[in-house]
C-alpha cells in the first residue's frame, strides 16, 4: 500500500486526483461540524446512543448525526435509495432493462436514484426534527429548539430545519459522485470510510485525554485495543482476498486459417463476495423495530419490553441476527452469481470444466459450489458480528463500539478497493508512456 502510494504520488495526474479526493473530503468533514441554525447541538445525542441502528448511522457520518449537524443525514438516504433501486431492478422489468442499456440506461438509473434520495432525506429529516424533539404534541415546548428564531412558528421550524437537513444530504451525494468522477475510488464508500475513521479517532482521542501522572491506565488500554485491532483487521483482509478459483478450458477452434482457443482461465469466486451487505441489512431489520418504538412516546413500555427480550446481547438477538445474516448471504450470493448463465457463457465460446459436462451438469455444479462458498462467508460474517466486540471487552469497555462490526468490514473493503484503484491507475498511465 506504501509503495503504491509512492509511485501514484510520483505521477502528476494521479497526484492532482489524489490531492483533489482529499480537498472533497475536507469539506465533508468540515460539513460535519456546521451546526444548523436554532437546533441545539445535544438533541440527538441521548437518542442516538440508546439505538444501535442509528448509533451505526452516526458512526458512518462521523458523529454528524450524533451532534444534529449540516450533514447530520450524512449519505445514507443516497445508500438507501441505491439498494432500493438495486433491488427493484431485480423485480421490475422496466428497470432491469434500462440497467441493461448501457451508458444512457445507467444514466437514467442515477436519476431515479437521485430522485428517491430526495424523498428518502425529506422523510428521515422530518423524523430527525419531529420525533426526536418530543414529538408534535411536545415540540412546541422543547427547549432544543429556538422557537423566537422561527417567530414562534412551529411549521417554520420543521420545514426550514427539513430543507437544511435534505440540502446537506444531496451535498454529501454530489461530493460523492465528483470524487468518483474526477478522484480516486468510489466517492460513496471513501466519504462512509472517512466519517467511520474520524469517528473511531474521536473516541480514541476522549479515551487519551484522560491520561495523566496518577492515570496511565488509558494509555495502555488504547495500545492494547490498537494491537488487538491490527490482529482482527489482519484476520479480516486474509479472509477478504481469499477466493476458490475454477478452472476453465478452452478448446481449440479453426475459423478460417487462424486457429482460435486451447487457453485456459479461471472463474475466482470470493468468499465474502456479498461484502457487507448482508450485515448491513441483518441490522437494519432488527434494530427497526426499537427506532420506531423509540421516537414514539406513548411506545415506552414496549421499547422497554423490547430491550429486555430482543436487546444487544440477548440470545434471541443473537438467533435472529445469525439468521438474518445467512438469509441474506444466500440472497446476494443469488443477486451476483447466476450459474446458469455463468455456464451458458462457457459453453458458447467452446470452454468446458474438467471432469464436468458443459449445459446443464457445469451450472449444477457452479451453484454446489457457490452454496458452499456462500455458507462459509456467512459463518464469516456472523463471526464477525460477534467476536470483535469479545476481544475488544478483554482490554477495555470504552473502546468496545470505537470500531462497529459493520465499521470494521467497512473500512478493510474501502482499503482494499482503493489500492486496486490506485494500482489500476498506475497501470493505466504506464501504458500511455510505453505506448507514446
Amino acid at each position: 500500500m506504501i509503495e503504491t502510494l509512492k509511485n501514484a504520488f510520483a505521477n502528476k495526474d494521479i497526484r492532482k486526483k489524489i490531492l483533489l479526493t482529499l480537498l472533497l473530503l475536507v469539506v465533508f468533514r468540515i460539513g460535519c461540524y456546521i451546526p444548523v441554525p436554532g437546533l441545539a447541538r445535544g438533541l440527538l445525542e441521548n437518542a442516538v446512543t440508546s439505538n444501535d441502528f442509528l448509533g451505526l448511522m452516526s458512526g458512518v457520518t462521523g458523529g454528524a448525526l450524533a451532534n444534529g449537524t449540516l450533514f447530520a443525514l450524512g449519505i445514507g438516504p443516497y445508500i438507501n435509495a441505491s439498494i432500493i433501486v438495486q433491488l427493484l431492478t431485480v423485480g421490475i422489468p422496466a428497470l432491469e432493462r434500462l440497467s441493461k442499456q448501457g451508458e444512457e440506461g445507467r444514466k437514467k438509473i442515477t436519476n431515479i436514484t437521485r430522485i428517491i434520495t430526495i424523498v428518502l432525506a425529506v422523510i428521515q429529516a422530518i423524523g430527525i426534527i419531529v420525533n426526536f424533539a418530543g414529538g408534535f404534541q411536545d415540540m412546541a415546548s422543547s427547549e432544543d429548539i429556538r422557537w423566537d428564531l422561527f417567530f414562534d412558528l412551529q411549521w417554520l421550524a420543521i420545514v426550514y430545519m427539513t430543507v437544511i437537513y435534505t440540502a446537506g444530504a444531496m451535498l454529501v451525494m454530489w461530493l460523492g459522485e465528483r470524487i468518483t468522477e474526477y478522484g480516486v475510488g468510489n466517492g460513496i464508500s471513501l466519504i462512509i470510510f472517512v466519517g467511520i475513521i474520524s469517528t473511531a479517532g474521536d473516541s480514541i482521542l476522549k479515551k487519551l485525554v484522560g491520561i495523566n501522572a496518577n492515570n496511565i491506565a488509558p494509555l495502555f488500554e488504547v495500545i492494547g485495543f490498537l494491537v488487538l485491532a491490527i490482529v482482527v483487521f489482519f484476520c479480516i483482509v486474509f479472509v477478504d482476498l481469499a477466493e476458490r478459483k475454477i478452472h476453465v478450458q478452452y478448446a481449440k477452434q479453426v475459423r478460417g486459417t487462424k486457429m482460435y482457443g486451447g487457453q485456459s482461465s479461471v472463474i475466482p469466486m470470493k468468499i465474502s463476495g456479498s461484502g457487507v451487505m448482508p450485515l448491513i441489512f441483518a441490522f437494519a431489520i432488527i434494530s427497526f423495530p426499537s427506532m420506531i418504538m423509540s421516537v414514539v412516546p406513548a411506545w415506552s413500555d414496549a421499547l422497554n419490553w423490547w430491550n429486555q427480550v430482543f436487546g444487544s446481547g440477548t440470545w434471541i438477538y443473537v438467533l435472529v441476527l445469525t439468521v438474518l445474516i445467512f438469509a441474506f448471504a444466500f440472497f446476494y450470493a443469488q443477486i451476483q452469481f447466476n450459474p446458469e448463465d455463468v455456464s451458458r457463457t462457457i459453453q458458447q465460446n467452446g470452454g468446458f470444466i474438467q471432469g464436468i459436462r458443459p449445459g446443464k451438469p457445469t451450472a449444477q455444479y457452479l451453484r454446489k459450489i457457490n452454496n458452499r462458498i456462500t455458507l462459509f462467508g456467512a459463518i464469516y460474517l456472523t463471526l464477525i458480528a460477534f467476536i470483535p466486540s469479545l476481544i475488544f471487552s478483554f482490554v477495555t469497555v470504552d473502546l468496545i463500539n470505537v470500531f462497529s462490526t459493520t465499521g470494521i468490514l467497512i473500512v478493510v473493503s474501502v482499503a482494499l478497493e482503493f489500492d486496486k484503484q490506485l494500482q489500476s491507475q498506475i497501470m493505466m498511465k504506464n501504458y500511455k508512456g510505453f505506448l507514446k
